[in-house]
C-alpha cells in the first residue's frame, strides 16, 4: 500500500514538475490537473517533461478562478483517476503545484500505514469557524453567487445585499451539516470513493456548485457524511495572514519550515532554490521523525500579523497609513509642546535647552518659517525647513521629526499664530506633553508699534484660536499630558510649574532650579488689556491682571533672578 497524490497547477510549472516527479520515482502516483486557463504550450511541455514517468496521469482540465466550482470538479475528476488507475493507493494527498514536501516521503507513508483509517482534513462546523474573511461563514451556504468576488466585486456585493434585503435563502440538502476547512488534506481511499460514488451526488454537487468557495466546505461537509474517523486538522503547513491571503514561503524561512515538522508546505515561491534544494534532497533518516506541529511555529506568525497592523510606534509603513486609528502610537517617542512661553520669556529656548539637556527648536508650525534648534536648515531625517513641504502633510512632517530623534526628547514652540492642524493630532497623542500659558500672545503684541485698531482686531483673532485649542484640550478624548495656566497666574510663581516641567522631561536630573528665564518686560500690560475692552474686544485668557499695577514688583537691577534657599 502506498499514497497517491493529486496536484492541482495553475503557475510555476516546472517547479510542479520537479515535485511530482519527486513523489512518483518514490513509488507514489501523481495525478495533475493544470488550470485551463494554462496556455497550451506550457501545458505541452510540462506533459513531455514527466512523459518518462508510468505513474504520473493528468487529468482534464477545468477553469478553476478563486471562489468558484471548478476547483472541486478538478478534483473530483483527477481523484476518481487516481482510484481507477492505481487500485494499491490506501490514502489520496491533495496538493497544489506550490507545495513542497518538507519530509521523506517514506516517513509520510510510514505515518499513515500506522493510521489506516484515518483522514485528515480540517473539518469544523461553520459556528466554531474562526478565520472566515468577508463577513459570510453559513451566509455562504444559503445565498446564490452568480458574480466573480475577484473580478465583479461592486455586483458581487450588491447582489448580497440585495438577498439579505429581499430575505432570500437558499433551502441546504437535507441531511447536510456545512462545515469549513482548509482545502488541502489527506483521506483514505473507501471515505474518498464514498464521497465520489454516493448515489446522491448529482444533487449535492448541483447545491455546492452555488456555494461560495466550495473547495473549502465541499470534501470538509461530505467527509463528516461518510466516516467517523476524521482527525480535523491538515498535514500541510499552510498559513494565512490578517487578510486571509496565504503567506509566500521564501528561503529564508528554511530553519522556520525544518521546525514544523509538517510533511508539506504551501505556498512556496517558485525561486526558493535553496528551499528545493535542501528538502527535495531529503532521504531517509535525513529528519527526525516526529508528529507534525504548525503550532511550533504559529507564535512567529502571531507576532508577523502584529508586526504588520501595529507595527513599530511611530512609524508609519504602507499597510497601516492609509488606515486611520491604525497606528501603534502615533509618535514614536515623547515630546513636549510649549504654547506662550517664548512670548512670556526671553531666549527660553536656549535656557530650556541648558536645564534640560535637550534641543529645544522655536515655532516650527510657524506660517512663514521651520524654526529648527540651532537655526538648523536640515535635521535629522533628511528633514528640511521649507514650509512648503511641512504643510503639505504636517503629521508626518511631525511623526517624522520624532521617529528621526529617538533617543532626544524633543521641544518645540506653539501659539494660535501658527499651523493649527495638528492640534487634535497631538491632543490625542499619548507622547504628547502640552504646557500652554494662555493669553501670552498679547505679549508680543503688547511690545509691537502697530495701530491699536489693527492690534484689537488679531488679539480677537488670535483668542479665539487658542480658545478652541484649550477647549478641545478639555475633551474626554485627549490622552496628551496637559498644562495649563493663564497668564497672571503664571506670572505669579513661574517657578513652580517650570520645576515641573524639567523634572518631566529629564527625570534623571531630579535637581532643583535655581536659575529662572528672563521674564518680558510687563511694565504697562494691565493698562494695555483695559485698553482692549475699552476698544470693545474682551481678553478672556490673559486671567485677573490688575490695571495700571505691575504683575510683580520690578527692581531697577534687571539681572538673571536666583531662587534662594
Amino acid at each position: 500500500m502506498t499514497i497517491g497524490f493529486v496536484m492541482l497547477c495553475h503557475t510555476a510549472l516546472e517547479r510542479a514538475s520537479e515535485v511530482a516527479r519527486h513523489w512518483a520515482i518514490r513509488n507514489c502516483p501523481v495525478v495533475i490537473h493544470v488550470d485551463r486557463r494554462v496556455a497550451v504550450a506550457k501545458y505541452d511541455a510540462l506533459v513531455k517533461s514527466l512523459a518518462d514517468l508510468e505513474n504520473i496521469r493528468f487529468s482534464g482540465r477545468h477553469a478553476c478562478e478563486w471562489g468558484t466550482w471548478g476547483i472541486v470538479a478538478a478534483t473530483q475528476e483527477a481523484s476518481m483517476i487516481m482510484l481507477q488507475d492505481f487500485p494499491t493507493v490506501r490514502h489520496v494527498y491533495l496538493a497544489s503545484g506550490s507545495c513542497l514536501p518538507l519530509r521523506p516521503v517514506e516517513e509520510l507513508i510510514a505515518y499513515l500505514s500506522e493510521r489506516p483509517r484515518t483522514n485528515f482534513i480540517e473539518s469544523v462546523t461553520t459556528e466554531d469557524v474562526g478565520w472566515t474573511i468577508g463577513g459570510l461563514d453559513l451566509e455562504r451556504f444559503t445565498l446564490r453567487f452568480p458574480f466573480s468576488w475577484r473580478k465583479q466585486r461592486r455586483l458581487f456585493d450588491g447582489y448580497v445585499r440585495l438577498q439579505r434585503r429581499l430575505g432570500f435563502r437558499r433551502q441546504i440538502p437535507k441531511g447536510i451539516m456545512p462545515h469549513l476547512g482548509s482545502q488541502w488534506w489527506c483521506l483514505t481511499r473507501q471515505t474518498l470513493s464514498a464521497i465520489l460514488e454516493n448515489p446522491d451526488r448529482a444533487e449535492i454537487d448541483s447545491y455546492f456548485s452555488r456555494v461560495w468557495i466550495p473547495d473549502e466546505s465541499y470534501f470538509q461537509t461530505m467527509v463528516r457524511q461518510v466516516s467517523d474517523s476524521v482527525e480535523s486538522r491538515s498535514l500541510t503547513l499552510s498559513k494565512f495572514d490578517f487578510q486571509g491571503k496565504p503567506h509566500i514561503f521564501y528561503d529564508d524561512h528554511l530553519q522556520l519550515l525544518r521546525r514544523s515538522d509538517c510533511f508539506v508546505a504551501r505556498k512556496i515561491w517558485p525561486h526558493a532554490d535553496r528551499l528545493y534544494q535542501s528538502f527535495m534532497g531529503n532521504e531517509p533518516g535525513a529528519q527526525a521523525i516526529a508528529e507534525p506541529n504548525p503550532g511550533k511555529i504559529d507564535r512567529l506568525f502571531a507576532k508577523a500579523v502584529e508586526r504588520r497592523t501595529k507595527g513599530r510606534p511611530g512609524l508609519y509603513m504602507q499597510s497601516r497609513h492609509p488606515n486611520e486609528n491604525w497606528e501603534n502610537g502615533r509618535t514614536a517617542a515623547p515630546y513636549s509642546m510649549f504654547e506662550g512661553f517664548s512670548d512670556l520669556f526671553e531666549n527660553f529656548e536656549v535656557w530650556l535647552g541648558k536645564a534640560t539637556g535637550t534641543r529645544v527648536h522655536g515655532h516650527i508650525f510657524a506660517p512663514d518659517a521651520v524654526n529648527f534648534a540651532g537655526g538648523e536648515k536640515i535635521y535629522n531625517g533628511a528633514i528640511c525647513n521649507s514650509t512648503a513641504t511641512r504643510d503639505y502633510n504636517p503629521t508626518s512632517f511631525l511623526t517624522n521629526l520624532i521617529w528621526n530623534t529617538r533617543g532626544e526628547r524633543q521641544c518645540f514652540q506653539f501659539g494660535p499664530q501658527d499651523n493649527q492642524t495638528l492640534i487634535y493630532f497631538m491632543a490625542g497623542d499619548p507622547n504628547a506633553q502640552i504646557s500652554i500659558i494662555s493669553g501670552a500672545w498679547a505679549i508680543p503684541m503688547f511690545h509691537s508699534n502697530r495701530n491699536f485698531s489693527d492690534i484689537r482686531r488679531e488679539a480677537a483673532r488670535l483668542q479665539k484660536i487658542e480658545a478652541h485649542f484649550l477647549n478641545e484640550l478639555r475633551k474626554p478624548w485627549v490622552k496628551a499630558r496637559v498644562r495649563t495656566w493663564t497668564l497672571a497666574e503664571f506670572v505669579e510663581n513661574p517657578m513652580e510649574p517650570l520645576q515641573n516641567i524639567v523634572d518631566e522631561i529629564s527625570p534623571r536630573a531630579m535637581r532643583r532650579l535655581t536659575e529662572a528665564p528672563r521674564l518680558a518686560d510687563l511694565s504697562g500690560f494691565g493698562q494695555f488689556l483695559q485698553n482692549l475692552r475699552n476698544q470693545g474686544m474682551q481678553p478672556a485668557l490673559m486671567g485677573d491682571f490688575p490695571t495700571g499695577d505691575d504683575p510683580r514688583p520690578l527692581h531697577a537691577r534687571r539681572g538673571r533672578p536666583y531662587l534662594v534657599k
